[in-house]
């Protein structure tokens, strides 16, 4: 099985007024595609950067980020939106759901942008998976934590992407609701046959991925 994500030897420094940050430092890992990875360790150590060069939100300062076949670096922004919404879907912590749109319409949106027929209809499919076929014209602020990190898990989920990098998904949600939504997050995963990266201090949930890897201070080790 082909790997779905190759990086290799990827440095990220950014400037900043006490001098250069070494934000990433020479970090390589692979995952075969329908994979599922943790990537632990303290906070500042670059996980949430490692996602966001996956994502092709960020760009390395050297070493060659590779996903769904493609050489990210050497994407232009048009093409790297194309990427994202042919092959990722993203869960955040904080669920990033547009306040003004309705549970429907935030889930419709990556298929709006990617000019796909039917986005209403796909959406609501969608959040019927995750439970909440009932709530499609309800805003953000009219949902529980749990019911909006459910939104963005449908939204995340609706392009059938081949990757799915998820931020400490639970970490806004109480243990119960985290456990729900975790639970949701890897069955959807599994039914799709995507790709997950799962970033988390949990290593209960880190338990249930396949591979752990940790990073620590910009250094990623393939082993917890």
């Amino acid at each position: 099985m082909d790997d779905l994500i190759a990086l290799s030897d990827v440095t990220l420094t950014l400037p900043s007024q006490a001098g250069p940050v070494n934000i990433l430092r020479g970090a390589s890992l692979h995952a075969k595609a329908g994979e599922h990875l943790a990537i632990v360790g303290p906070s500042g150590a670059g996980k949430t950067t490692l996602l966001m060069l996956l994502a092709g939100l960020e760009k390395p300062s050297s070493g060659q980020v590779r996903v769904a076949g493609l050489e990210l670096s050497g994407l232009d922004e048009d093409h790297l939106a194309r990427f994202r919404l042919e092959n990722v879907g993203i869960v955040f912590q904080s669920f990033h759901l547009a306040p003004a749109m309705t549970a429907q319409e935030n889930v419709a949106l990556p298929l709006e942008f990617a000019r796909k027929p039917e986005a209403m209809r796909l959406a609501a499919e969608a959040l019927t998976r995750v439970g909440l076929g009932g709530r499609l014209t309800h805003y953000p602020a009219q949902l529980s934590g749990g019911e909006q990190q459910r939104v963005a898990l449908a939204r995340a989920v609706v392009n059938n992407p081949r990757l799915i990098l998820a931020d400490e998904p639970t970490g806004n949600l109480d243990h119960e609701t985290g456990e729900m939504v975790v639970s949701m997050l890897f069955d959807l995963a599994r039914q799709s046959g995507a790709t997950m990266v799962l970033v988390t201090h949990d290593m209960g949930l880190a338990a249930r991925c396949g591979r752990t890897a940790r990073m620590e201070d910009g250094v990623l080790s393939d082993h917890p």
